[in-house]
């Protein structure tokens, strides 16, 4: 059973969404601060977190931010929050897809069905360029036999490139490719360079050249090769 985690400190929003999820059949855990849901997080494997990014004692910020160095596990970010630099920031620290407030519950779901059909993709193919493997089976990547920890959104905008050596990929084109709904990040499709940037940090020997993922300017990004 799909197990969520849900992090906010408003009781109509925990009470609203609970009887939701439960209502598609998700297992659901609530927490009211940050220090309860890194509680909660240490207890118990999550399949996805709702995460409000403003409560009562930790930030949402700080609490994604002790996740991520332990899980690659999907967070959803709830806040109230509009300018796109701030939620820009909220991608740069890891979160898959991010909520403003006022919300339909409705919205949610739709947005965690997103995140966890990418997690139930199967692939029998294991791919490989110079140094990395990737494994969609099993969601796992390599770097000289290393294990990468990449989000979700690392992963597939990973398992896209590896797949097309060469190809110049706009940064609609790279949004669609993790955004199944259409509605992912409300149009912000500069977001793409900072999933871009977060990448590169984690499989680039030198960002400065970049080996892997070039950008192609006025274009976009390609994957190695030639185009």
């Amino acid at each position: 059973m799909t197990h969520i985690l849900i992090v906010d400190d408003e009781p109509v929003i925990l009470e609203v969404l609970t009887a939701y999820f439960e209502k598609e059949g998700w297992q659901v855990t609530t927490a009211a601060t940050g220090h309860e849901a890194l509680m909660r997080f240490q207890e118990t494997v999550f399949d996805l977190i709702v995460l409000d990014l403003m409560l009562p004692d930790l930030s949402g910020e700080s609490v994604n931010d002790t996740i991520r160095k332990d899980s690659d596990v999907p967070i959803i970010m709830l806040t109230a929050k509009t300018k796109e630099e701030e939620l820009i920031a909220g991608i740069e620290r890891g979160a898959d897809d991010y909520i403003k407030k006022p919300f339909s519950p409705k919205e949610v779901v739709i947005r965690i069905k997103a995140q966890l059909r990418r997690r139930q993709k199967q692939a029998a193919t294991v791919y490989s360029y110079q140094a990395l493997t990737l494994n969609p089976s099993s969601y796992e990547a390599h770097l000289n036999g290393d294990a990468l920890r990449l989000t979700p959104n690392e992963f597939e905008l990973l398992a896209l490139f590896i797949k097309h050596p060469g190809q110049v990929f706009s940064r609609e084109a790279l949004l669609e490719a993790i955004d199944d709904e259409g509605m992912i990040y409300e149009g912000y499709d500069r977001t793409i360079d900072t999933h871009i940037k977060n990448l590169r940090k984690k499989i680039e020997p030198d960002r400065k050249h970049p080996r892997y993922i070039q950008t192609v300017f006025g274009r976009g990004y390609k994957f190695g090769g030639t185009s």
